[in-house]
């Protein structure tokens, strides 16, 4: 095994991890998700949580557990008695469509499937994750099955009608992010549901005609200056550096024994 292969298996269980220990893939959904992240090397390729394990949580992925795949979803590597997760058509399709995206994640969200199945368009709500707020202002896109993706065809349809976008619900069955790295598409989903429990909290409390934040309260937060730019951070912060990914690091930190 490659040493980039090895730390790609070792970041995509982490990623894993990561979305049971902030909630998105326990109790009843423990074993109900999966991250994946193509190969740098080998773009053609990607690795992804499989099944088949002898304990199959997502919480205790560890790197020599996950699997690789080609963009057609065929198990090119993985450990015995194992297969690619079952909705691997979702992760291959998506990355065969979008170039720009090398990673994908599906899990089961709570208030993101709640509210999808209301039929109750999501809205910005805070400014946790300015970027998710951003993709909200146009209707999500709903993928309206409950059923597992298993056939190239199903995992077209997901693709196509993801599009160009950073999310889709899934109606009944959770939801799907893409990013351009493991970080990006994990922390889209946890915004995602935020935004969604935020959402949810609303209609509870002011019905499905609850205010929102309108677009240019988003237009405000999403075209800010640059931080190198300001004179109180010259010299402080290098142009094109100033991305945060929120607590990323520490997420993986928190997960990572045994990994």
């Amino acid at each position: 095994m490659s040493s980039q292969l090895k730390y790609v298996k070792r970041d995509v269980a982490a990623a894993n991890r990561v979305l049971a220990d902030q909630g998105l893939a326990t109790g009843v959904y423990a074993s109900l998700g999966h991250a994946s992240l193509r190969l740098p090397s080998d773009p053609g390729k990607f690795v992804v949580k499989g099944r088949g394990y002898p304990i199959d949580a997502v919480s205790r992925m560890r790197g020599k557990d996950m699997v690789v795949c080609d963009l057609d979803g065929n198990m090119l590597e993985g450990p015995p008695g194992s297969t690619p997760c079952y909705e691997v058509k979702m992760h291959s399709t998506i990355l065969k469509r979008r170039p720009d995206v090398s990673s994908v994640v599906h899990v089961h969200p709570r208030f993101t499937t709640l509210m999808g199945v209301l039929g109750a368009p999501l809205k910005p709500m805070c400014q946790c994750g300015s970027d998710i707020a951003q993709h909200l202002i146009a209707p999500v896109p709903v993928y309206p099955h409950a059923k597992t993706i298993l056939s190239e065809e199903e995992g077209l349809e997901v693709a196509q009608a993801l599009g160009d976008a950073k999310l889709i619900i899934l109606l009944g069955h959770g939801a799907t992010t893409v990013g351009r790295s493991l970080a990006d598409a994990v922390l889209t989903m946890l915004g995602l549901e935020e935004q969604a429990r935020m959402n949810w909290l609303a209609y509870c409390a002011a019905g499905p005609d609850h205010p929102f934040l309108p677009d240019e309260y988003i237009e405000e937060m999403t075209n800010r200056p640059g931080l190198a730019d300001l004179p109180h951070f010259a010299g402080l912060v290098q142009s094109g550096s100033e991305r945060i990914v929120g607590p990323w690091k520490d997420y993986v930190l928190q997960v990572s024994k045994d990994l």
